[in-house]
């Protein structure tokens, strides 16, 4: 069977997920559907709808799009099974029931960013930076009964840097994943696979999951050092961005922090205290020293960098964070 023979349906939503969808089209792969999400409401009243990114390439693209409410819907799962699909993609997306998965001869496989069976979970990205790793990951694996838990097909291993926030290694692993997804198919096409179970990718290092992450999970926790409060930052950054409460002139406000500069030293302050120079430095003060804040959001006002920020910043009295 040839690529052009290969009937593929796609499933994604969001940005990560248009890029393999890009490369699969350009490449000439036979794709007769996309799945995607339900159009969202937008808007003060929530009356505009917006489509999906998935949604709008495959438009563009003349492809075949199904929006499905639920997936297990008889009248989806009937016009999914009429377009005779061998294979099944799935990027970003949602957790499918078996009789999705199930449905193509060839099976249902996943892209993940990360190397399985590390990061299980809704926000890989995130909290491989959280956790201050080195080393991240894509993985290809077929689709089972428990999520992202099926054998696993390729696995291509990335470096994440100090200086990365969540934005670069999403970027990384976007261009990264769709050649992986090109080269899964390709191999699939070949019968040149060789699933693993990921039990045996188990080694001593305890494997870490990657739930999905809320507005509390963002807060900030300034007693963890400057290392880890750092890593907490970059890993939110730029979205949905971590936050904590400022103190001053005797009110509260919360303030989102996008990037920091770390300092470590015998601090002058109490964990918690903000100082300032009043024209470029904004610092607070951990137990191993301090984390320089660079750029900000105070609520109601623009995202900004630190000088910008103290420019239109005003306030008598100590400042602190809690």
């Amino acid at each position: 069977m040839t690529k052009e023979e290969l009937r593929i349906i796609y499933m994604g939503t969001p940005d990560f997920a248009v890029e393999p969808l890009k490369l699969l089209v350009a490449g000439g792969y036979n794709i007769v559907g996309v799945v995607t999400m339900p159009d969202k409401p937008v808007g003060r009243h929530q009356t505009d709808l917006t489509a999906s990114p998935v949604k709008q390439y495959a438009i563009s693209q003349g492809l075949k799009v199904l929006q499905p409410e639920k997936l297990k819907n008889p009248e989806f799962l009937e016009e999914l099974k009429s377009l005779k699909a061998d294979l099944q993609i799935v990027v970003a997306f949602r957790m499918l029931p078996e009789a999705v998965w199930a449905m193509p001869r060839l099976g249902t496989f996943n892209l993940h960013a990360a190397l399985l069976p590390q990061y299980r979970g809704a926000a890989p990205i995130n909290w491989a930076i959280i956790n201050g790793d080195t080393q991240t990951g894509i993985t290809t694996f077929f689709l089972d009964q428990e999520i992202d838990t099926g054998n696993v097909i390729q696995r291509v291993p990335v470096p994440i840097l100090d200086t990365d926030n969540a934005e670069d290694v999403h970027d990384k692993l976007m261009v990264l994943g769709a050649n992986l997804v090109i080269e899964t198919v390709d191999n699939i096409l070949a019968d040149n696979i060789k699933p693993i179970s990921q039990s045996e990718l188990v080694t001593d290092e305890p494997l870490r999951p990657a739930p999905k992450i809320f507005k509390e999970t963002c807060r900030i926790n300034w007693s963890k050092g400057v290392k880890s409060t750092y890593d907490f930052i970059r890993g939110l950054s730029p979205y949905p961005a971590a936050w904590t409460e400022m103190e001053y002139a005797n009110r509260r406000n919360v303030l989102k922090i996008y990037a920091a500069e770390k300092e470590f030293c015998e601090p002058e302050y109490p964990t918690g205290t903000l100082t300032t120079n009043g024209r470029n430095e904004l610092k607070v003060a951990l137990s191993d020293g301090y984390l320089h804040l660079k750029t900000l959001q105070l609520a109601g006002k623009k995202r900004m960098e630190v000088t910008d920020f103290l420019r239109g910043f005003h306030a008598e009295g100590p400042l602190r964070v809690i």
